[in-house]
């Protein structure tokens, strides 16, 4: 037995010393994943996260509004690509549904309705920066007694009251009653069918942890069957994802299905989990879920460090059935009032989970990322992030890649324009969007492809290049359908022999000036429209004083009155 513990803890040391091999390592390396979930938890709750104030008037709500872009903002720019936004609170919504009453945060009373649609707006946001949305939905926690009591007739506990018991202070829907699951599953399906998100992802999917006064005897006696009661609530458990995923995928089977099952699955050889695991502690076998496929994606709650991380994280990428598996890590312990961590322990959690081949991070949550505390926020967008990318595609529900973009390409005075015809999908009804990517030579490669915008819906974009050797360079556009597999793209520049109107200046530097009535004066201007050269009006001007780059050629008149000839290329 002395052996055995030996080994155990001599493995487990093992791992912590990969781990803070990796650390150093890969921040030499630099590594970056072509496809990685980048996402973030953005709480309503409380507005823990935000709306920090009630709206009741349009100002009021403008300025909530107003509030959430910031922070998306804030998001987009470090490089997060999925938002996990909370959208069914406590038995409350933060949408109008007909299933469930208004959580209060928005207008300062439960069940009162904002002047606006909240999780559309956030929704409408997200894709505008390119990001994921997916529909973070609390399961079984319902709402303090205080605020069922402010609902009425409207909560949960007065309209199923069988469904639902009293903990403390505090309602639970009972997992164990026909019709929770149901109504759960319903409540995503309404979810799904109102709104483009691009995930479903439960929350406390599972029964609730000791500390928790829930006591369901008298459901056991009445619907266990003489099944084991462990075995009895996971099945109750099972039951439930099952039927999510089902009303999910039937109305859009392109949605991703996640949760955020307790950090440690279960107890592994190497390493006990202290009696606080997913699989036993609290009924939620959610590797079960991605071997069946019930799951696409997983965002273990690993909010613990040394022993308590790697070996369990580890655990989860070796179970993970060809699914995501992304480590949510827990980004408030960094502040003084909670854990007080250091950067370096979170440094080098993001970097082993990365490592060891997992599909990203999560933070929990958004107000201590976007904070900054401990410089979190500065080392994720300088530094792991400083590359935007795309989530990895579902390749377990459909593998094919829509049709390469046929592109048009033009630059007109400050700007490049690109058009180009939609393209199709192997599977009808299955949204197509596009990436648009400058690309720094005549051959395009994603790797070194630079992504100007992610997730177009419409089939033109327009740039407005910052530098002149920019406007020169090559563009592409490829097309992304819904499961997120992307087509090939060709790099096309707008200077090619096809743009009559656009052209490199003679060997000689002399260039023609067409006839123009009136004219007196020509102007040579920059890319900005600012005059680098003025010189009397003739038929040819020498150019050979000018720096490389793209300048636009005008006339000017007695009266000021500007005409636009052309633009040019000096190499």
């Amino acid at each position: 037995m002395k052996r055995f513990i030996f080994l155990c803890l001599l493995q487990t040391a093992m791992v912590l010393n990969t781990a803070a091999q990796t650390l150093f390592s890969l921040e030499r390396q630099h590594d970056i994943p072509q496809r990685e979930v980048r996402a973030i938890w953005l709480t309503t709750l409380k507005g823990l996260d935000w709306p920090k104030k009630a709206a009741v008037t349009p100002a009021e709500t403008e300025l909530q509004k107003q509030a959430l872009v910031r922070i998306l903002d804030q998001l987009q720019q470090a490089g997060i690509n999925t938002v996990l936004f909370q959208s069914r609170i406590r038995a409350t919504t933060a949408y109008p549904s007909a299933i469930e009453p208004w959580d209060g945060v928005f207008t300062g009373t439960p069940g009162k309705a904002p002047l606006y649609d909240p999780l559309q707006f956030a929704l409408d946001e997200c894709h505008k920066r390119g990001m994921e949305m997916h529909a973070w939905v609390v399961a079984y926690p319902i709402c303090d007694v205080k605020v069922a009591k402010q609902l009425g007739k409207k909560a949960l506990p007065n309209q199923h009251r069988s469904w639902c018991q009293r903990c403390g202070d505090k309602w639970m829907m009972d997992p164990g009653v026909p019709g929770t699951d149901d109504h759960i599953a319903n409540i995503c399906a309404e979810i799904v069918g109102k709104y483009d998100v691009d995930g479903i992802h439960l929350d406390y999917i599972r029964y609730p942890e000791k500390g928790i006064p829930f006591n369901d005897y008298r459901t056991y006696r009445k619907y266990g069957k003489g099944k084991k009661r462990n075995e009895w609530r996971k099945e109750n458990v099972d039951r439930a994802v099952q039927k999510i995923h089902n009303a999910v995928k039937g109305i859009r089977p392109w949605v991703k299905i996640s949760c955020s099952p307790v950090g440690k699955y279960a107890d592994l050889a190497q390493q006990s989990s202290y009696g606080w695991n997913a699989r036993d502690a609290v009924h939620q076998d959610a590797q079960a879920w991605l071997r069946k496929g019930w799951m696409d994606m997983i965002f273990p709650m690993m909010y613990f460090d040394g022993k308590h991380f790697y070996p369990f994280v580890q655990d989860w990428q070796e179970h993970s059935y060809g699914r995501l598996v992304v480590p949510g890590l827990g980004t408030y312990l960094l502040h003084p009032k909670q854990k007080d961590w250091k950067l370096d322990d979170f440094r080098r959690q993001m970097l082993f989970s990365r490592e060891i081949g997992t599909a990203g991070h999560a933070q929990f949550r958004s107000l201590f990322f976007t904070d900054n505390v401990k410089g979190i926020y500065d080392y994720v967008a300088e530094d792991l992030y400083r590359k935007p990318v795309q989530t990895p595609p579902m390749v377990w529900e459909d593998a094919i890649a829509p049709t390469m973009p046929q592109v048009k390409i033009t630059a007109n005075h400050h700007a490049i324009e690109l058009n180009w015809a939609p393209s199709t999908d192997n599977q009808p009804k299955v949204p197509v969007k596009y990436n648009i990517y400058y690309c720094p030579t005549e051959s395009f490669d994603l790797q070194q492809a630079e992504p100007l915008a992610y997730g177009i819906i419409e089939c033109h974009y327009k740039h407005y290049p910052a530098l002149p050797t920019y406007r020169r360079g090559f563009y592409a556009v490829t097309a992304v359908d819904a499961y997120g597999n992307e087509s090939d793209g060709k790099a096309i520049s707008a200077f090619s022999h096809t743009s009559s109107s656009h052209f490199i200046i003679p060997k000689d530097n002399m260039l023609t000036i067409p006839a123009v009535d009136g004219a007196e004066f020509v102007l040579i201007c920059d890319i900005t429209g600012r005059p680098v050269k003025t010189t009397n009006y003739q038929e040819k001007v020498n150019v050979a004083s000018l720096q490389p780059g793209y300048y636009m050629m005008r006339t000017l008149g007695k009266k000021g009155k500007s005409h636009y000839l052309f633009t040019f290329w000096k190499e």
